[in-house]
């Protein structure tokens, strides 16, 4: 009995343990994905009122009076 539970414990494992990655289109899709997140993201952080709002954060930091 017990060897039967290690035997299915070692099956369960390599199962486990069986990495096939990713296929091709797989890939693409993250790839398209990674690219389009990248491109909004670049968007919003150009955008003027975000860069007005962080010229303001560095502004008001660097002059901080301690």
């Amino acid at each position: 009995m017990a060897q039967r539970i290690r035997n299915w414990v070692r099956g369960v494992m390599r199962r486990v343990r069986s990495d096939d990655g990713m296929t091709t289109s797989e890939y693409a899709v993250g790839t398209i994905a990674a690219c389009a997140f990248a491109a909004v993201l670049y968007k919003v952080v150009t955008s003027q009122p975000v860069m007005s709002a962080l010229q303001s954060l560095v502004k008001e930091a660097l002059d901080a009076k301690f």
